[in-house]
């Protein structure tokens, strides 16, 4: 809340403008309007309009889900998917290969269409979601009174739920054969809520799709050209930290980078 304050504070104070998404809910707050501008404070022109007004512990708020949500999610991605390769040097050694494949046929340039193209990198983001769902169980309150199929139990309305993401990406009676987790075979198998990192239904994550790419394009750009081993101060095998919110590992996760050709 602090540091929100102290630059809300200093962005209004010295109009301060910058495109961005603070500027975005400093309008909000200020105008009741987002405007393709430079203004931050109320015009005459917004005074003829239809606004909604943030509150400023609302403009903090949405920085906090903004940050958590948009940047450490996929940062705990890449970090858990680099542990996994670095344990993995076979793994690792045939991401490189796919990696620099690809890019070869576009012209070694890191683009959407590249990105798309490997198959295999997929599979490595796919897996590390599976084994290390950043968020691990998700909350939801249940709307309507819902009979469990093939049962005798009806959760009830206003039922609080947490949904065990973690349990389900480790149960066996889904996830038996680990080279073919991911084949399109076994996906159309598999029952779709089986596979939960972003959620799922009305209340799934509106930033998967930005998530998984911004996580690939990070994978990327370190495994072409560095390799990645095991740092000793890493302790294996791994242990969850379950005194945090997002899936950590106990002690935290030490790598070693080298360049290579």
């Amino acid at each position: 809340m602090d540091v929100v304050r102290k630059t809300v504070n200093y962005r209004e104070r010295d109009n301060i403008y910058r495109k961005d998404f603070l500027h975005l809910l400093l309008q909000l707050k200020n105008r009741g309007v987002v405007a393709d501008d430079e203004m931050i404070m109320e015009t005459d022109e917004d005074k003829k309009k239809t606004r909604s007004f943030l509150t400023f512990n609302e403009l903090a708020a949405q920085c906090f889900v903004f940050f958590l949500a948009g940047y450490e999610t996929s940062a705990t991605t890449m970090t858990f998917a680099l542990l996994e390769l670095a344990l993995n040097q076979d793994i690792q050694e045939t991401l490189r290969e796919e990696i620099r494949t690809v890019l070869k046929k576009h012209e070694n340039m890191i683009t959407y269409e590249s990105i798309m193209d490997m198959v295999y990198l997929d599979k490595v983001i796919y897996e590390t979601l599976r084994l290390h769902p950043p968020i691990p169980g998700v909350p939801r309150v249940c709307n309507k009174d819902y009979p469990i199929p093939g049962t005798n139990v009806v959760i009830e309305e206003g039922t609080r739920l947490h949904i065990p993401i973690y349990g389900i990406h480790t149960d066996p009676d889904y996830y038996p054969e680990p080279e073919k987790r991911f084949s399109e075979e076994n996906k159309a198998k598999r029952p779709s809520f089986a596979f939960l990192p972003f959620g799922e239904g009305p209340r799934i994550c509106i930033g998967a799709r930005f998530a998984m790419m911004q996580s690939k394009v990070g994978l990327v750009t370190i495994i072409k050209n560095y390799a990645v081993t095991i740092n000793e101060k890493t302790i294996t095998p791994i242990k969850q930290d379950t005194g945090t919110f997002i899936m950590g590992v106990k002690g935290g996760v030490w790598l070693n980078v080298s360049k290579i050709e």
